[in-house]
């Protein structure tokens, strides 16, 4: 894989400046997902973890929605005649995207507009940071579907994000969360009017990549890292980590530019 040249199949992608953009593209559908969008999706992000040149994704949808989850037809048909061995291979599958996107060592920014649902819900809960027009409706919507809440790890990201008893409430019943709703709750880190969505998700992506890219990675390994971890094993976790970050080219060039009285210039290593 290459940033530069890579053409994906299931979606579209553009790279500049260290910034990736990956955006579905089936608008006439909003946005569903298929068995080959989940997988080809899964093994980019799985590759970023060597691509360091890529230093920010933004995740995107294209018509003004997000993603409406798994295909109806292409996906849920075939899952209602499979046997136990490959819905679980299934599951699976799509679990392992979730790990491709907290693995990989860049920031990822959900910019999310319209219909958020399912396992569109799930991919937006899986970025670091989360941007949402107003009229974007996020559902968590597996009960309704007879399907439990625990899907592709919502149990466990969800509550940390928005806490316990609302996690509860979007999985138990399957609503839709407003932007609103999502901003207050901590879901979502900003709302910004659908024509200028496209641009603040880029632009904060931007920003994030003139930043220390080495650190950042670190910074979104440790978010992953202690979870389980006590705060005495955190800690200690975080000093060997500052450490780490301490021998790097871009802390002496924030240093040197701090002496000289200028903006420091990060290259990310």
């Amino acid at each position: 894989m290459k940033p530069e040249s890579f053409k994906p199949k299931h979606f579209k992608w553009t790279f500049e400046d260290g910034v990736a953009r990956v955006s579905l593209n089936r608008p006439e559908r909003k946005n569903p997902l298929t068995f080959d969008s989940y997988a080809e999706l899964r093994d980019t992000f799985r590759e970023l973890v060597y691509q360091r040149e890529v230093r920010v994704v933004v995740f995107g949808g294209e018509g003004g929605n997000f993603c409406s989850g798994g295909d109806v037809h292409d996906i849920i048909g075939p899952l209602t005649k499979m046997g136990m061995p490959e819905l679980l291979n299934f599951t699976r599958m799509t679990g392992d995207l979730v790990k491709a996107m907290r693995g990989c060592p860049q920031p990822i920014i959900a910019s999310v507009d319209g219909v958020c649902v399912g396992a569109g819900a799930i991919i937006s809960m899986s970025a670091d940071l989360r941007y949402a027009a107003p009229e974007a409706k996020t559902a968590f919507l597996f009960n309704r579907v007879g399907l439990a809440g625990c899907d592709m790890g919502a149990c466990a990201i969800l509550p940390r994000i928005i806490g316990q008893g609302r996690a509860s409430d979007l999985l138990f019943f399957g609503r839709t969360m407003s932007a609103e709703e999502g901003r207050a709750w901590g879901f979502f880190n900003d709302i910004v009017p659908a024509e200028k969505l496209d641009a603040h998700a880029m632009a904060m992506a931007r920003k994030l990549a003139a930043g220390p890219a080495f650190a950042n990675s670190i910074t979104k390994n440790q978010l992953n890292m202690e979870w389980d971890m006590s705060l005495a094993s955190a800690i200690e976790a975080e000093a060997q980590a500052q450490a780490i970050c301490m021998k790097t080219n871009d802390f002496k060039r924030a240093y040197d530019a701090f002496v000289a009285k200028q903006k420091p210039v990060f290259e990310g290593d």
